[in-house]
């Protein structure tokens, strides 16, 4: 089974190294964006399993960016979890209607970024497996059906 792909968006270098340190015992595959329009093109060219998504970016911010995301059927099963220092009610509300699966505020807490990294990698395979289970049952139903 190939590892998870995670990408990991935000413009604060420190920000990305501390969270790739918080992932390194976790089996997946980690790239790095630099900023909003960065990260549209690492979705497409890395296309990852889950997005830990700086809200305040430049060029596009992380609302825009899971807003895209999840607007577009080849990227909307991407698990996009915000990684913001905002907690105002608002901005909590905007990352909801945003799209994003969930959020966590900074300083992010290792504990939680990993068990909430851990849950949505589950779910992220569980999803895959269902869809596995209705194409063989879609293909098992057109085998059996009459020709003719």
């Amino acid at each position: 089974m190939p590892a998870d792909r995670i990408l990991i968006a935000d413009d604060n270098e420190a920000n990305r190294e501390l969270l790739d340190a918080y992932l390194a015992n976790v089996d997946c595959e980690i790239e790095h964006a630099v900023d909003g329009a960065d990260c549209m093109a690492k979705v497409a060219s890395f296309v990852p399993d889950l997005i830990l998504l700086d809200v305040m970016m430049p060029k596009l911010s992380g609302f825009e960016v899971c807003k895209k995301i999840k607007q577009d059927p080849a990227t909307q099963q991407i698990i996009v979890l915000m990684v913001t220092a905002l907690n105002e009610l608002g901005d909590i509300e905007r990352a909801v209607e945003s799209g994003t699966d969930d959020f966590l505020t900074k300083p992010v807490n290792k504990f939680q970024l990993l068990k909430r990294v851990e849950n949505m990698l589950k779910l992220k395979g569980t999803r895959d497996e269902l869809e596995r289970l209705r194409a063989y049952i879609r293909e098992m139903e057109e085998q059996s059906e009459p020709h003719g």
